[in-house]
């Protein structure tokens, strides 16, 4: 339940066997690279290796014509390319006799296809002048009139009458839809400017025929027969692909895998540097795997290494691998949101998974409907994959949880009275709408929240202490002297106010309140005597003291604000209640089936409705009360280079 432990790696040799090194890396798909120059002080007699990827391009291409015939290959497993005899120049070959063979294929299948759709596209423009009984060769022999075919909007058409003095503006419409007539109109050779400009303000769409022959009713059927004829001569080539592809679909899938392997190798390369004939390669792997890594790596002739643990390269940001438990692990879903902890610093996914399913389930309590969310998150993790659905999964059963305490089953507060009587109680444990009962559920609230604060300052002085921040550790607002600040103010005014604690004293004051205000408002001064900075005595007395004033303000104005936020917990446990009895009193206006329906429905409303709203306010109290006082999430992720390829 932690970060996991990570060691940086140095590899060194001579450079004919770099290519072996980047396949052992690669094959383990547990190595992060890094930029090796960024590991020495003195870079200048290292050279970055710039080679340019010999297996980018052919694998582009290969990659390209399946895709255009939307073909997959079969990946081919990391053990049997281990065995495959390939190399660089035949798959060069047998991808440009694939691609091209492919390529033709397509280019003659995509050809047909347009064929096709011009066939049908002229037939489906000249079937509207089928009723015509014209002569396309003579209107085309025509030297003193031009012929005009197209479709003229019926609102148009009726707006003819207004050319009624000129005798050349005529529509003969032939076929009719909706909104528009097809048809033709004429006019002799010196008035078609005129005629066509006139039309044309009339919104006509002309349809060309110049290339048609006979009559439209013989054009029309000669382009079904070419369609039909060009429909089996593109049947025919697709059938050729298929059979093509089944014919190199073996072959093709492992010149690809063999492709995609040695570019992702080969991709390591430019992590490494040069020195004469020498390299060094750098990077990052788990502390787990460097047995089997240092195993393969002894069997190179040329080639030295040393592992170091990551935390004496801590200026170089280690990658961060979270490690959790099955049941806290989906929550680093959420710790990702907010930033990965440095490799130094305290995982607090645990922290999160625990605190996030309690608040969820308070603010959320209804047995029914908890369950349902439950069901809900199977079914988003198991069907789409979706990392939320994991998270709903413990919520919901947190939810239920609290639903039995609260006595709510799909808003009915009083299904389980037989159940609680059975056991011996005389009603339900908690009736939550009694103003009794409401005041608690307020203080109580407010006590979870001042108890997470605690919790979480007292993890930030853990993790300090490790990281060994002294400052912050012990006198920064949420370290030894926030926790003795705060937990003064609570202890001793909170603890007069709800037992009756007289421990208030002058004394107290000074000890407990006033002198770990002072540590926190001289913190910088203090902490760089401590951690022996030599930068500890402020430039300017007077801007200290100033910067620092306002800053212990805010810090006060945060301990005050975020022990309030927690008051939404107890508010969305009375608000679920509220929300159901709206739903209560409109099905009370209805009966029989109405009412089961209305029931039903607010049910599906307010679920969705309030698991959304407490899921934000959770995260809410997780990410602004919470973890701003002890995480950072300054951390990078652990990216090894994996093959996309199954091991076996």
């Amino acid at each position: 339940m932690a970060v996991s432990k990570i060691k940086v790696v140095n590899i060194i040799g001579r450079m004919e066997e770099l290519d072996a090194v980047t396949a052992i890396c690669g094959r383990s798909g547990e190595m992060h690279p890094e930029n090796t120059l960024s590991f020495y002080s003195n870079p200048d007699k290292f050279l970055p290796i710039t080679d340019e990827d010999p297996y980018a391009e052919p694998l582009r291409r290969l990659t390209d014509v399946l895709k255009a015939n939307r073909l997959q290959p079969v990946q081919s497993s990391q053990k049997a390319l281990r065995k495959m005899d390939m190399d660089l120049k035949r798959a060069e070959e047998y991808v440009d006799s694939f691609c091209e063979k492919m390529e033709n294929l397509r280019q003659q299948r995509e050809e047909s296809q347009q064929k096709m759709l011009e066939y049908r596209n002229s037939a489906e423009e000249t079937i509207h002048f089928t009723g015509l009984d014209l002569d396309l060769d003579a209107i085309r022999n025509c030297k003193f009139i031009k012929v005009r075919f197209g479709c003229l909007p019926k609102e148009s058409y009726e707006k003819l009458n207004q050319y009624d003095q000129n005798p050349y503006i005529i529509f003969f419409p032939c076929t009719e839809e909706s909104e528009k007539y097809w048809g033709v109109y004429f006019s002799p050779i010196d008035q078609v400017s005129e005629v066509d400009r006139i039309f044309t303000s009339l919104y006509f769409q002309r349809t060309r025929l110049s290339e048609l022959h006979s009559t439209p009713e013989h054009m029309v059927e000669a382009m079904k027969e070419a369609f039909e004829k060009e429909a089996l001569r593109e049947q025919e080539l697709q059938k050729k692909l298929v059979e093509n592809w089944e014919k190199e679909k073996a072959e093709c899938s492992r010149v690809f895998s063999w492709l995609t392997q040695q570019s992702v190798f080969f991709g390591i390369r430019k992590y490494a540097a040069h020195y004469n004939d020498n390299f060094i390669l750098t990077g990052w792997i788990p502390a787990s795997a460097e047995h089997s890594l240092r195993r393969e790596l002894d069997r190179l002739k040329t080639v030295e290494f040393e592992f170091r643990d990551a935390s004496e390269e801590m200026p170089h940001s280690p990658p961060v691998k979270l490690k959790n438990k099955k049941l806290f692990s989906p929550f680093e879903f959420f710790v990702d949101l907010y930033g990965l902890p440095s490799y130094d610093e305290i995982d607090p996914t645990p922290f999160v998974a625990v605190t996030y399913i309690l608040l969820f389930g308070m603010m959320f309590g209804d047995l029914g409907q908890g369950l349902l969310v439950s069901l809900t998150g199977y079914l988003m993790w198991k069907l789409k994959n979706m990392p939320l659905g994991r998270i709903l999964i413990p919520c919901g059963i947190s939810s239920a949880f609290f639903g039995l305490v609260f006595g709510s089953v799909f808003g009915f507060e009083h299904w389980l009275d037989p159940m609680y009587r059975a056991m011996g109680f005389s009603e339900k444990p908690i009736e939550v709408m009694e103003p009794s009962t409401t005041n608690i559920i307020i203080y109580s609230a407010v006590g979870i929240g001042i108890f997470l604060m605690l919790a979480a300052i007292l993890i930030n002085i853990y993790s300090s202490v490790k990281r060994k921040h002294w400052e912050n550790a012990f006198f920064g607002p949420n370290g030894v002297a926030g926790l003795i600040f705060y937990g003064g103010i609570v202890a001793g005014f909170g603890g007069q106010l709800v037992f009756g604690w007289q421990i208030v004293t002058p004394l107290y004051i000074v000890l407990v309140i006033a002198l770990p205000l002072l540590v926190i408002f001289f913190r910088e001064v203090l902490g760089g005597l401590v951690e022996k900075r030599t930068d500890w005595k402020p430039e300017s007395w007077g801007g200290f003291i100033m910067q620092n004033f306002f800053e212990v303000f805010e810090f006060l104005l945060s301990y005050a604000s975020n022990t309030i936020s927690f008051l939404r917990v107890g508010a969305f446990v009375l608000v679920h209640v509220g929300m159901m009895t709206v739903v209560f009193t409109l099905a009370d206006m209805t009966t029989g089936v109405l009412y089961v329906l209305v029931v039903a429905v607010g049910n599906v409303v307010i679920m969705a409705m309030e698991g959304l709203l407490v899921g934000i306010q959770a995260l809410r109290l997780e990410f602004y009360e919470m973890f701003s006082r002890f995480f950072d999430g300054a951390g990078r992720p652990f990216k090894p280079v994996r093959l996309p390829f199954p091991v076996q």
